[in-house]
């Protein structure tokens, strides 16, 4: 009934998604291609854990 009210998982993942894009983003200008590479992983694992929960609703 009051769904609306719950927080969404979905939206909460995607925000760190942004983030890890963001900071992989850096660390590829700043030439830090090992950080990068660590960030873009992350960002990964983490699309993947949206991907999954999109299916599943």
């Amino acid at each position: 009934m009051l769904s609306f009210l719950k927080p969404n998982p979905v939206k909460k993942l995607k925000k760190q998604y942004e983030a890890k894009q963001q900071q992989a983003f850096q660390a590829q200008r700043n030439g830090d291609i090992r950080g990068y590479s660590l960030l873009t992983e992350e960002a990964e694992k983490i699309d993947q854990q949206i991907k999954a929960l999109e299916n599943n609703a």
